[in-house]
């Protein structure tokens, strides 16, 4: 079109580059927008809001702070005078689409997803919910659904946002489904049960399913989740998984046996009344038999190191368990086949979950100073009681007595009396 003296007018559009029509002095380049500086935000707000509404355009952005660039993009797109003093311009994305569609001949959606896709938050979260749920629906068919440890289990994983994480991820939450269903194990090296349970030897070295079996375990046992080194092998061991033969232990004094050098070993060293350790990988060199009519179990170190000191070789067999028992503990106890086991633990809640874990592996065990009456003597200055209460079967006194005085007491509190039992039965 021409003025009347023939000439074309100015192209007053030209005044900002967000005003160039497509096909005209230059071709559209949508693109482009989303590097200009008075297109930036405003764009970034509109995926924003695009995303979150599911692509709506019957919605409104603002920019905060709007600079002169951003400012002259909306008065281009609104037609209407925005003040330099303005603190913020709002616009609504149906106008801006308008805009794009007249100037460019594509419209907001286009532009956008000219640098990524757009996604839909909403549809997002329905097929979410959908995984979580399908997730869970494999979860209530495992073998310890309806067991209080395995709900407490799945509703941090939903807590904390971990469900979430596992369907965005995709990982194969039916294994680890698997894995629990698998335990506990009957003492079986974590490579060989993985060979077994997952058809990967290396399914359990590492990786996100190896930490979520960890956390359910850590619940089953209800104990605080570790973070690698003994812990963590006593973890695995309290289900039957043996992380490392050779680190798997047991802590011996007075124990005689027979069988290969393992229990020749033991034999040398109860004569001479010194505590030994035995490993896993040893135990299993050679079939083994401790020789003696009882074995007394406790927890920490410092019983056996006291009774080394005041009995020697005149102690009863004893064996330490350091804290969860290891898989070699409970070999090696595996082999007391006529003896009695007097067992005990700390007055803690762990501890009490111990006594009974043994009391029912053992159907010979008997507690060990284990009752309400060995307990509230030594309680009225022990450390706060921390974790769930349990039941006490052997003694149901000594729970009440743990809830109601709320303290624990560990097992160097009644040294005098074990080193008094322990004297007895070496006398006798």
């Amino acid at each position: 079109m021409t003025d009347g003296r023939g000439e074309r007018p100015p192209d007053r559009s030209a005044a900002h580059p967000s005003l160039v029509p497509a096909g005209r002095d230059r071709p559209a380049r949508p693109a482009d927008l989303v590097e200009q500086p008075g297109w930036r935000r405003l764009l970034a707000a509109a995926r924003r809001s695009l995303e979150r509404t599911g692509g709506r355009l019957d919605t409104t952005v603002t920019l905060s702070d709007p600079d002169d660039d951003e400012r002259l993009v909306i008065i281009g797109i609104t037609g209407t005078h925005r003040s330099a003093a303005a603190a913020r311009l709002s616009v609504r994305l149906s106008a801006v689409d308008e805009h794009l569609h007249a100037a460019h001949g594509v419209g907001l959606i286009e532009v956008l997803t000219t640098t990524a896709p757009l996604r839909n938050r909403p549809s997002d979260l329905k097929r979410e919910a959908v995984a979580r749920d399908a997730v869970l629906a494999v979860a209530h068919e495992g073998r310890h659904a309806g067991t209080a440890w395995y709900a407490e289990w799945l509703d941090g994983l939903r807590r904390d946002g971990t469900l979430t994480r596992i369907v965005r991820t995709g990982l194969p939450f039916e294994e680890v489904i698997r894995v629990l269903d698998a335990l506990p194990a009957a003492d079986e090296p974590i490579p060989v049960f993985a060979d077994r349970v997952l058809d990967d030897t290396k399914a359990l070295t590492d990786g996100p399913l190896r930490g979520l079996v960890l956390r359910a375990v850590a619940a089953w046992q209800q104990t605080a989740l570790p973070v690698g080194g003994e812990r963590e092998r006593a973890l695995w061991e309290s289900v039957g998984l043996v992380p490392d033969d050779l680190a798997s232990q047991v802590l011996v004094l007075n124990a005689p046996a027979t069988g290969g050098l393992v229990g020749r070993w033991l034999t040398e060293a109860a004569q001479a009344g010194v505590p030994i350790r035995v490993t896993l990988h040893q135990l299993r060199l050679a079939p083994l038999t401790m020789n003696c009519d009882e074995v007394y179990v406790c927890e920490n170190p410092a019983v056996l190191r006291a009774a080394t000191t005041a009995l020697g070789a005149q102690a009863p067999p004893l064996i330490c368990t350091e804290g969860v028992p290891s898989v070699a503990v409970h070999t090696l106890l595996g082999t007391a086949h006529r003896a009695v086991i007097r067992w005990r633990n700390d007055f803690d809640w762990i501890g009490v979950r111990l006594t009974a874990a043994a009391l029912q592996r053992y159907p010979g065990a008997v507690p060990w100073r284990m009752t309400a009456a060995d307990y509230l003597p030594a309680a009225g200055t022990g450390t706060a009681l921390l974790g769930t209460p349990t039941e006490t079967p052997w003694d149901h006194p000594l729970g009440e007595s743990m809830r109601q005085t709320g303290r624990a007491v560990m097992e160097e509190r009644l040294l005098d009396r074990l080193l008094a039992d322990l004297r007895l039965a070496g006398a006798g």
